[in-house]
């Protein structure tokens, strides 16, 4: 069980997982299930956050703190934590906190850019990802950080953070 900082589980984020705990995790899951759970890929992980929009946050083109958790959002003073899941409201989809709380690890091993990406959604990948994604921003990001579009930079596999979660998926069929 990963460390929680005191901040408390039950609604709130995993934080504190590595690379390969997340990964174990996902396996551990659908082993447990029978069903396929993974991380998102870097072009689901921004489908979602956009939720059927084209601005840079799913309500529209500016950050607001009674929408997301991030570096300054509580009227000047740093939040300096996670909040609960269902702090904010959901976006169009259902999913909660996709701008901020927590930076996520994505199924994608880091690409400067997207050329030879695959075309159909799923991450892209290598045998040894060194260097796998982070998206979404977390409590500790500048508003720039946590746009829809924003990828995020690669993290060593072995970054231990408290702002660094994930969010798992799986196939509906």
């Amino acid at each position: 069980m990963p460390p929680d900082r005191g901040w408390g589980r039950g609604r709130q984020p995993v934080i504190a997982i590595w690379w390969d705990d997340a990964i174990a995790y996902v396996r551990w899951v659908s082993q447990k299930t029978g069903r396929n759970y993974r991380l998102l890929s870097e072009a689901e992980r921004e489908y979602v956050a956009r939720a059927g929009t084209t601005t840079p946050f799913w309500w529209g083109n500016s950050i607001f703190s009674n929408r997301a958790n991030y570096a300054s959002s509580r009227g000047g003073e740093v939040q300096r934590k996670t909040l609960p899941v269902d702090s904010f409201e959901p976006n169009p989809w259902g999913l909660y906190q996709v701008h901020g709380n927590v930076s996520e690890w994505i199924g994608d091993c880091w690409h400067y850019d997207y050329e030879g990406a695959p075309l159909d959604g799923t991450a892209w990948t290598s045998i040894d990802c060194e260097r796998p994604m982070l998206r979404g921003g977390n409590w500790n990001s500048t508003p720039w950080e946590l746009r829809s579009a924003s990828r995020g930079r690669w993290a060593s596999a072995a970054l231990f953070l408290p702002a660094i979660g994930m969010r798992v998926a799986r196939p509906l069929r």
